[in-house]
């Protein structure tokens, strides 16, 4: 008989009685539930359930329903994991718990990240969890500035512990090692000491090193092995308490061992302990190296800004600056918040939000970013973003979001480890076994030893370090580069794509059109047609639109009253205009309502040959003009199409325009697939068609891409781009041009080659020598491992797999932009229409 819980969930849309009898009547539907109580005033649903009914079961039913669970997502500062076995007990123990659906912990990053049921559990509880199971944690608020101060201080205190134990151990490491390599300080020591006295001294300073420095390791390990979840200081305890133990029978009571088999392990247990912590000293400042990316990001913050209040300028904490808030910027000073340039003029350098070196110049209606720094000229700006809303803040929340992330390939690792520990312990004990069953004399001595080492050598640190290490270098390398990984999981998914496919407009091109071509059909004047066509597509938002008007303005043609607008998704636009039915749109939208184009057909395929834009205009029902418009391509987007080919990804182009058009600027790139004439609609079913080719990566940047981002295996957003886009989008790119992409792609396949190499080290190394600690060499060659020997292959592991990872520190963009990417004007968002 399943145990019976009791479950209470916060839920949002009901509004009613009948609201209240719904989603009762849904829960009680789900198998398993013995009783639901909804509360209307609280909004609450209390849950009495058993097997098969669980917590992401009903959360769906809810949802589906039509009212969802109200849950959330925390991230918890967690102390004392030191290896992988740490990472799966607190993330069982997390994901066990009630009101919890999802727990990743992080080793690296020494956090956890939890999406709970709010109702069900509280931020408190789940901190409480993790902190009754022996790791301390605190719900993380921000960025937490004094756990810097604290890691210092924990690595200090690490490395005072180190040297205490290291000075300990050297005469024990002296006395006990040197007479067995010296038989002529054997004598000495035995002539001028005593053989006992030397022992009672090594047990004297060995003790000290094992209850005072090494004291961690038995709190945490034997509290662990008792409730049967052993972890890596588990292992230390009991292999160091078993050559303590038998160096103190051998010292007190020798008459209990068999003749032959006395002997001392002091130095063994000592410098075991010494190995170990040292280990832990690199470990832990290496693995504060890793989160270096978020530090520099949050060092780049104003720390103050010149604000006007009440007429005056006054300086104050970024903390207190408001939305709305006039900001003055002198000269080469830090840029507080985001906003809107209200006054002045300079060029600000966007390097750190980028990675692009060219300052990029501001003017009134510009808009700056917080963290960036001022040029020569005076800026006034309005704050429209402060706090947590800045594109500062928001990227160290991306960052921090992929440094936390699970990569599939760690699903391996995590199978591996939950039994990894457990089967370790049981290898020694066989070890220990064969040798006392088939070991020459001293037998216990050699099984001693060999058991020592395989509990020692087979830590699972490196195991645990692989990954999380490199992805938090590696997206904290590539944040700096301007390419920020939204979704941890695209990291491995970006490498393994064999296609990417392009947008057009705003990705390959600048997305911001012009009008070159204006050809008339017979009874038509050109200024009148151009007038009648740039009021009405005054009413439109695309940028096509724009290009239209901004020609008729340069001719200084007035406006006209437009009535009866409107727009006709992926065909074009209708409007009257001063009396007269005026259609501005593709071929396909004269063929829709059935306007023979005459010659006007040919002119605007010629055109198209040129890599042009052909539009149409009709009038009362008559074909007026072909229109042509040209997007200029981006200047680094040649370069950055021949260095995708040279990654050997097949480049594919995805746009409205017609086949002519779309193949002109294809073999103008050298791109190898062309999908034209596709609707906003027909994006996702053309990625599910370039999909049968491999995995899929695609790059765009307005609204209309939104669907295929998210479609895609991989979406990467143009970070000039729309919000709406960004957010659809599992990697953004904060420069505008393609040689993000570039960048991104080489990112990911050099962090992905990282982590395999640390992988392969570490599984390398646990498997080749835990039989050699075992003994399988010595029938052979007569070689044992001692655990010496053992404890510093174990922490040099760990130490070369953070190592390896900070290596990707050092990774330089592949591309870089030689031209500044135009700043979006705000005014004018890229629109669903496409033309």
């Amino acid at each position: 008989m399943s145990e019976k819980r009791m479950l209470t969930l916060s839920v949002e849309g009901m509004t009613c009685a009948s609201c209240v009898g719904r989603v009762e009547r849904t829960l009680a539907g789900v198998p398993g539930v013995s009783d639901a109580a909804v509360n209307l005033a609280n909004e609450t649903a209390r849950i009495s359930f058993t097997a098969p009914a669980n917590l992401a079961g009903l959360i769906d039913t809810l949802g589906e329903a039509g009212y969802p669970a109200t849950t959330s997502e925390i991230t918890l500062d967690i102390e004392g994991m030191t290896c992988a076995s740490c990472v799966g007990r607190v993330e069982r123990k997390l994901k066990a718990s009630d009101g919890v659906i999802d727990a990743q912990v992080n080793l690296a990053a020494e956090t956890a990240t939890i999406r709970y049921a709010i109702g069900a559990t509280a931020p408190a509880d789940l901190a409480r969890i993790s902190t009754d199971l022996g790791y301390p944690a605190k719900l993380k608020a921000g960025e937490d500035l004094g756990k810097q101060d604290r890691k210092a201080a924990d690595i200090a205190r690490l490395g005072r512990l180190t040297l205490i134990a290291a000075v300990l151990t050297l005469p024990v490491f002296v006395i006990e090692m040197g007479g067995h390599l010296l038989p002529s300080m054997h004598m000495w020591i035995e002539e001028s000491f005593g053989l006992q006295n030397s022992r009672l001294l090594q047990f004297f300073l060995t003790t000290i090193v094992l209850f005072g420095p090494g004291l961690r390791f038995y709190t945490k390990g034997f509290p662990l092995l008792l409730k049967g979840a052993p972890d890596m200081n588990s292992l230390v305890a009991l292999g160091t308490s078993a050559a303590y133990g038998f160096s103190l029978i051998s010292t007190f009571t020798p008459s209990l061992l068999p003749e032959g088999t006395v002997n001392v392990y002091y130095e063994a247990a000592a410098v075991i302990v010494v190995l170990i912590l040292l280990g832990r000293f690199l470990e832990a400042r290496a693995k504060g190296r890793t989160g270096e990316a978020i530090r520099k990001l949050v060092g780049l913050q104003a720390k103050v800004a010149r604000v006007e209040r009440a007429g005056e300028v006054v300086e104050l904490a970024i903390d207190e600056i408001l939305v709305g808030d006039l900001i003055h910027v002198r000269p080469g000073e830090k840029i507080a918040v985001d906003g809107t340039v209200t006054s002045g003029q300079s060029y600000v350098d966007e390097s750190m939000i980028t990675g692009e070196p060219v300052p990029v110049e501001k003017s009134v209606g510009a808009e700056i970013v917080g963290a960036t720094v001022n040029g020569t000229g005076a800026l006034v700006f309005q704050a429209t973003k402060v706090g947590a809303d800045t594109m500062l803040a928001q990227i160290i929340q991306m960052v921090e979001q992929a440094q936390g992330a699970k990569l599939p390939i760690q699903g391996l690792v995590d199978r591996i480890t939950a039994w990894f520990v457990p089967a370790v312990m049981v290898i020694a004990a066989l070890t220990v076994v064969a040798w006392l069953a088939f070991g020459p004399d001293p037998a216990l001595s050699f099984a001693l030893i060999a058991g020592v080492a395989v509990l020692i050598i087979a830590c699972p640190c490196a195991m645990g370090l692989a990954t999380p290490t490199s992805i938090m270098v590696g997206t904290g390398r590539a944040a700096e580069m301007g390419v920020l990984f939204r979704k941890g999981d695209a990291l491995q998914m970006l490498q393994e794509a064999k296609v990417v496919a392009l947008d057009k407009t705003g990705t390959l091109t600048q997305g911001r059109p012009e009008l070159t071509d204006l050809i008339t059909a017979e009874g038509f004047d050109s200024d009148t047609v151009l007038r009648l066509v740039a009021a009405l597509e005054a009413q439109s938002e695309h940028p096509i639109a724009e290009a239209i008007t901004r020609a008729a303005a340069q001719k200084g043609l007035k406006s006209s009253e437009v009535t009866a607008f409107s727009s006709l998704t992926g065909y074009g636009v209708e409007a009257n205009v001063d009396g007269r039915r005026v259609l501005v749109g593709a071929d396909r939208l004269m063929a829709r309502e059935g306007i023979d184009m005459g010659g006007l057909a040919e002119t605007g395929d010629a055109l198209g040959r040129k890599g042009r834009t052909p539009l149409y205009a009709a009038i009362d029902g008559k074909i007026a003009a072909a229109i042509a418009v040209s997007d200029p391509i981006k200047p680094a987007t040649p370069q950055a199409i021949a260095a995708l080919h040279g990654l050997g990804l097949s480049v594919a182009m995805i746009t409205g325009d017609n086949q002519g058009t779309a193949q002109a600027i294809a073999s103008e790139l050298g791109i190898d697939i062309v999908v034209a004439e596709v609707l906003p609609e027909g994006k996702v079913a053309a990625l599910e068609e370039l999909r049968k080719r491999g995995k899929l990566a695609f790059v765009g940047d307005g609204i209309n891409d939104a669907p295929a981002l998210a479609t895609a295996d991989v979406g990467i957003a143009i970070g000039t781009g729309t919000d709406v886009a960004i957010e659809a989008a599992d990697v953004v790119l904060m420069s505008g041009e393609l040689t993000g992409v570039v960048n991104a792609f080489d990112i990911s396949t050099r962090t992905m080659r990282n982590i395999r190499q640390n992988l392969f080290w570490a599984f390398s190394y646990n498997t080749l020598l835990i039989p050699v600690a075992a003994g399988v060499l010595y029938p052979a060659f007569g070689l044992l491992l001692s655990p010496v020997l053992a404890a510093g292959a174990m922490a040099l592991s760990s130490v070369f797999v953070l190592t390896n990872a900070l290596r990707l520190r050092l990774v330089k963009p592949v591309m870089r932009d030689k031209t500044p990417a135009p700043a979006r004007d705000p005014a004018i968002p890229i629109p669903a229409q496409a033309v």
